[in-house]
This record gives structure tokens, C-alpha cells and sequence, in this order.
């Protein structure tokens, strides 16, 4: 279903426009009235616009509320009927050090969907325009946040990517009342809004669209050479065992996700795997990629008989598995990390007091494609 469809059988109601014009004035110098003359374009430097109100019947508790529609078309003047947008300064130290401690730099860098920790000790300024994006997004996580543009200046495989990110964190910790104004109909079913504002239409809807879109991707076995493209991502090390078997995860044409998998080293477990790097590329972040790649693969080894555990340091990955019952623990789960080294040439030294969430996966799943 295509995001301009989105709301198409629901109920939509007409905009009202105010009484009141909002008007602006400029002198109309030589060089104006040079340039308008061809197009037989008559002004008296009196410009005017009658903005859209504020629908009577809008939510007054909603997640999140969306105003769509062409730059010119009033989405800024309703916008400031639900506070100023927000805007942030970022100092010269990472991008974490913006954060009010590192528990609320992780959870909300992860639910902007910029989980790459080598991005997080970053500062700001060396990042791209996507990782920007996300950054002063996962600043702007909390009740009344009222933002313009989103989504403007990203690819829109970002744009969508982090739309289901912070979909995701509203609705898991109740934020309310967050406001966006946005061009792009693209970002919709991703959002999942409780209300939209189109201004193009001159039209308004609370039905909310509830089914997500699906993530239609494919897997296929690959050589470990492919690594390279991800190798700079990995959370923990560029290295690769060579005796990994490797897959990669396509959607539509483009690659976005890695995962590699070897035989698991036990004298008392047989004939078992264990994931070994898993990444997906920056922009796809946010979707849940890792998430599925990883079950698929799994679910690979379960039907040719074997079993797969996984371990990982990532909070967000981690407390996934935790949460579902694809995945049980194991009794390391949740354990200090023992096998912490030099050896292991990591990218920087890693806290052996921190939790390594390890699970075996259970789960029998189905995949559409």
C-alpha cells in the first residue's frame, strides 16, 4: 500500500481557514518589478495567505500527530498552534556527552535508529547528514516535542528507517503529544500517526493507519569478502573468522544487512552454530533488520537440525531476545564477560562488568518471499 493511499477509506474532514489574513509587505523596487512584468503578474508589495485552523475535533491525547503537505501550504503556521520547534546545540565532545547520562544517550540514540557505537563517540559535526538527522532526533524523544521538516534532508530510506524507530519508542514508553510537519507522504505508514493534517487536501483524519508495512527481504549465502563493506560498522571488531559462513540480507536492490555465523566451540554442545558479526549498514538502522536477519538464519539451522546460540553486548539486541520467545537465555545470560583481552583487539576497551546477554534460539517462524 502506497503512503499516498494511506488514509484514502477513512473518514476525512475539510479544513476551515481563518477570517484573518496573514499578510507581508515589500517595497517594490526597480529589479522586483523588472522580474514579475514578463509573467504579467500584478502585486502591490501586499502579499496575503489565509491559514488553515486548527480542526475542533483533533485528539486531545494522541502519540503522534502529523501535518503533510507542500512547503507553502500552511503546515508552519499550525505547527506553532502546538509550541516552537525544536532546535539543539551540540558541544565539540561526543555525541553522547549531550545526553544526560549514558542510559538515556543509549536507549534514545538506539530508538532514533543510530545504533553504530562507533557513531556514538562522534561528535556531531563529522557526521553525516542522515546520522545528524538522527542524533538531534533522539534528543527530541519526550512529551510535547514539536518538530519541523522530518525528515526533509535524508535519504529517504533513512527518513523511513527512523520513522519507524521513533514510532516504535513512542508507543513503548506512552510519549504523548509529539507533533511533525513534514513534505513527504513516504513517512506515514511508517509513523503509524494518530491523527494527519494534509494541507495540500485541506483535509484532516484521526483514523490511524494500524497495519505496518511489511519488510520484504531476501537472504543469500556470501562470501566473507563482502565483509569489507561492513567491517567499519561492527560495534566491537573489523576482524572475521575465515571460517565463518556468511550471509547477506537484500531489500528491493539494495544491500543492508551481514551476518556471520560459525560452528559453535563446545565439548558438551553437538552438532550447533552461533552468530559471530552481525551489522546492518547505517541507513537501514531503525527497521528491525538485524532482528529478523539473525531469526531467519537461525531458523535455517533449526530445519537442518542443528542448534544456534547468540551472544552480544548491544542493549538494544539484547533486550529484544529477552523479551521474545524466539529466544530463551542461557545460563550466561546476563553475566559478566569473561573472555575480555588484548587478544581480541576490540575498538576500544570494553567494561568486563558489563552484561552479555546470551540466548539459544527456540522460535519455529514463517517468512513471507
Amino acid at each position: 500500500m502506497q503512503g499516498n493511499d494511506l488514509f484514502d477509506d477513512g473518514i476525512w474532514v475539510d479544513l476551515v481557514r481563518s477570517g484573518e489574513p496573514l499578510s507581508s509587505k515589500v517595497v517594490l523596487d526597480e529589479i522586483t518589478a523588472s522580474l514579475i512584468a514578463p509573467f504579467d503578474y500584478e502585486s502591490s508589495g501586499v502579499e496575503t495567505f489565509y491559514p488553515y485552523l486548527i480542526p475542533e475535533g483533533l485528539p486531545k491525547d494522541f502519540g503522534i500527530g502529523v501535518i503533510v503537505g507542500a512547503s507553502g501550504s500552511g503546515k508552519s503556521s499550525l505547527l506553532k498552534h502546538f509550541g516552537e520547534a525544536v532546535k539543539h546545540g551540540w558541544n565539540d565532545g561526543s555525541i553522547v556527552s549531550n545526553f544526560v547520562d549514558a542510559a538515556d544517550a543509549s536507549e534514545k540514540l538506539s530508538a532514533a535508529g543510530l545504533m553504530s557505537i562507533p557513531d556514538w563517540v562522534k561528535p556531531y559535526r563529522v557526521l553525516s547528514n542522515g546520522q545528524q538527522f538522527r542524533a538531534n532526533l533522539a534528543r527530541s524523544l519526550k512529551d510535547g516535542a514539536v518538530i519541523d521538516e522530518f525528515t526533509s534532508v535524508v535519504d529517504r530510506n533513512v527518513a523511513k528507517a527512523a520513522s519507524t524507530s521513533l514510532a516504535r519508542y513512542v508507543r513503548k514508553n506512552n510519549v504523548r503529544k509529539m507533533v511533525l510537519a513534514t513534505c513527504h507522504r513516504d513517512v506515514l505508514e511508517f509513523l503509524q500517526p494518530d491523527w494527519v493534517i494534509d494541507t495540500d487536501k485541506g483535509q484532516w483524519t484521526s483514523e490511524r493507519y494500524l497495519r505496518p508495512p511489511e519488510l520484504d527481504f531476501r537472504v543469500y549465502p556470501c562470501s566473507n569478502a563482502l565483509w569489507e563493506r561492513f567491517a567499519q560498522h561492527h560495534y566491537l571488531s573489523g576482524k572475521i573468522n575465515k571460517a565463518a559462513h556468511c550471509y547477506v540480507a537484500v531489500w528491493g536492490e539494495e544491500v543492508v544487512g551481514f551476518y556471520a555465523v560459525l560452528a559453535y566451540p563446545s565439548g558438551t554442545v553437538q552438532n550447533a552454530f552461533r552468530g559471530h558479526r552481525l551489522v546492518i549498514l547505517p541507513d537501514y538502522q531503525g527497521f528491525g533488520f538485524g532482528h529478523h536477519l539473525a531469526e531467519l538464519v537461525a531458523e535455517h539451522y533449526l530445519e537442518n537440525g542443528k542448534r544456534f546460540f547468540a551472544k552480544t553486548s548491544h542493549p538494544r539486541l539484547g533486550e529484544y531476545r529477552d523479551s521474545s520467545s524466539l529466544w530463551k537465555p542461557t545460563s550466561k545470560n546476563h553475566k559478566r564477560r569473561t573472555d575480555v583481552s588484548d587478544k581480541h583487539r576490540t575498538r576500544w576497551i570494553m567494561n568486563p562488568n558489563r552484561w552479555s546477554y546470551s540466548h539459544e534460539f527456540v522460535g519455529r517462524i514463517s517468512y513471507a518471499g
